[in-house]
């Protein structure tokens, strides 16, 4: 479980710096309607508050300590989860990625009350007006190692389920 406190507190921590960078210290806090040009068209930063799930789903709900609370519960099922059943160093890995993503966001939540997305890639003339973060990237890299990583459901005591 290690392997998850670690990679957890790596991807928690890119996330946050990452956060306050460009939402800070480069001033989009200010500018909510600021973009900034990084490598076009390819990577900008464009200043978005998602309130809502993905791609601003329900954002028109104030469902703040409801996603706090799922995202707290779905962290703590993985934990639950992985101390049960085990699982090799990449599906830890994975784990760790999906929980630090998820806690990033959390803080977001609490500290701004939404989650901060500034990352903005387009490319060959069509024009992604979605924005997301390092935590975004992280959550679904992490479900996707456990979705294809895990084991076949090989319990820890080696019993089969069936």
């Amino acid at each position: 479980m290690r392997i998850v406190f670690w990679t957890g507190f790596w991807v928690f921590l890119l996330d946050q710096a990452s956060k306050f960078f460009v939402v800070h210290w480069l001033g989009l806090i200010n500018d909510p309607d600021g973009v900034i040009e990084v490598w076009p068209p390819f990577l900008e930063f464009r200043m978005a508050w998602n309130r809502g799930v993905n791609f601003g789903l329900f954002a028109d709900f104030d469902m703040r300590w409801v996603l706090i609370a799922v995202a707290l519960i779905i962290s703590a099922c993985v934990i639950w989860w992985l101390n049960r059943t085990g699982g090799s160093k990449w599906v830890y890995i994975s784990a760790g990625f999906l929980i630090g993503g998820a806690l990033g966001n959390v803080i977001d939540r609490i500290l701004y009350g939404a989650v901060a997305d500034f990352l903005n890639m387009s490319c060959c003339g069509i024009n992604n007006p979605y924005a997301f973060n390092v935590a975004d990237i992280a959550i679904f890299i992490g479900a996707i190692g456990l979705a294809f990583l895990a084991d076949d459901g090989k319990a820890k005591s080696g019993k089969k389920k069936a």
